[in-house]
């Protein structure tokens, strides 16, 4: 149900996708898909949670024998690859925040826990090695990661990519 309903949120946009679609498209009953999620909005939770996981995951995978300075250029370009990938439609969470407006809601929640930890971890690598004023760099890193995400949705995913690039190694030497 998850993988079914992430290709769909991602795809189409939470709110345009009932939870009849995702009990169709994913083979199971509406009897199933209530055990598991007491509604829509915990499986939207989820689907957040799931991809924050992916993220993390193939941070720490990357990390072992990278320096820090290496590290980030690999994630840029990683990010590149993503955007320029088949099906890309943006950023999962900034499109999910989009629905979700409201700072208290437990999907906007679990978007800033995704974010804060995003930030954390540059601010770590830029620290790691030794770029000057970490934290503030940190902030200008995902200000610029959240535009090209949005960019590349809506113009040449390639231009952005390499700009993105650019910026990144022109922010932190």
């Amino acid at each position: 149900m998850l993988a079914t309903a992430t290709r769909l949120f991602y795809t189409e946009g939470i709110h345009t996708v009932g939870v009849d679609r995702i009990v169709t498209e994913a083979g199971v009953t509406r009897a199933t898909f209530y055990r598991h999620f007491p509604g829509k909005e915990d499986l939207v939770r989820c689907y957040i949670q799931e991809w924050d996981q992916r993220i993390r995951a193939e941070l720490a995978q990357a990390v072992p024998g990278l320096t820090a300075a290496r590290l980030l250029p690999l994630l840029v370009t990683r990010l590149g690859q993503e955007m320029c990938g088949p099906g890309f439609r943006g950023c999962p969470f900034i499109n999910a925040s989009a629905e979700y407006p409201d700072p208290e809601h437990p999907v906007s929640q679990a978007i800033t826990e995704h974010r804060a930890w995003l930030r954390g971890a540059l601010v770590r690598l830029l620290g790691d090695a030794g770029v000057p004023e970490p934290e503030r760099r940190a902030d200008i890193v995902v200000l610029l990661r959240d535009g090209a995400m949005v960019g590349a949705a809506l113009g040449d995913p390639a231009v952005v990519a390499d700009r993105l690039a650019a910026a990144v190694a022109e922010l932190v030497g």
